[in-house]
């Protein structure tokens, strides 16, 4: 019986299994804008061969450390030839949440805080949550907004914070023993049946803001960095 595709999104197809799980198939489309690769950007810019795959071996990657640190995430299984991940379902938070985890005072916190902090200035592994709402562009929201709006609960929000900080620790360290120096960090969470949160989506390069001895990584060339032997 073929799969049934629920959701085409812009880096990802999301068909519903038999067995109740997900299947997500990895793309090589990258967001970006007049043809240059751009994560930040909402829109697709180009097709990179190869891209799909490299971004399904750095989730794979991550998130059997992060489940065997004892984290909840929805990966299951993977399988490299077809570039898919297996993973459990969960509901997203509101129509979609980015928990985004900061080391550094760079990007668009240094946007908004400039006047109050240097640029580059470290930061205690800061956690933020924005609306996925590219009109409205990512708005932040806080811990009382999102009880306020049943967007999710302040256990689950004191949930969500920890395990980012924890993810981000896992990732950061493995990055640091590669010479590499994490800045920032987005993820996505949802929830099961019973309300408790897991860590969704995938881990890849073009969700993270790494540098190398001050320059900051391109993500196609932080993955080609990371996985050189």
């Amino acid at each position: 019986m073929e799969n049934k595709l629920v959701y085409s999104g812009k880096t990802k197809d999301v068909f519903a299994l038999e067995n109740g799980h997900y299947l997500l198939k990895f793309k090589d489309d990258v967001t970006g804008k007049d043809g240059k690769f751009d994560p930040g950007e909402n829109s697709i810019g180009l097709t990179i061969e190869g891209v799909g795959d490299v971004n399904l071996r750095m989730s794979i990657y991550f998130f059997e450390k992060i489940n065997a640190a004892g984290i909840t995430t929805h990966f299951v299984s993977a399988d490299l030839e077809n570039t898919t991940m297996e993973v459990l379902p969960a509901k997203v938070f509101g129509h979609g949440l980015e928990v985004i985890c900061r080391y550094k005072a760079v990007g668009s916190f240094f946007r908004r805080y400039g006047e109050y902090v240097e640029l580059g200035a470290d930061l205690p592994a800061y956690v933020e949550m924005t609306f996925k709402n590219d009109e409205k562009g990512d708005p932040l929201v806080t811990k009382e907004g999102l009880e306020v709006l049943h967007v999710m609960t302040g256990d689950q929000y004191d949930a969500i914070a920890e395990m980012t900080r924890k993810v981000t620790k896992i990732v950061a360290d493995d990055l640091k023993e590669k010479g590499l120096d994490l800045y920032d960090i987005k993820f996505e969470f949802g929830y099961d049946a019973n309300g408790d949160v897991m860590l969704i989506d995938e881990i890849a390069s073009g969700n993270m803001r790494v540098y190398k001895n001050g320059e900051y990584i391109e993500p196609m060339e932080l993955s080609e960095l990371f996985f050189a032997e």
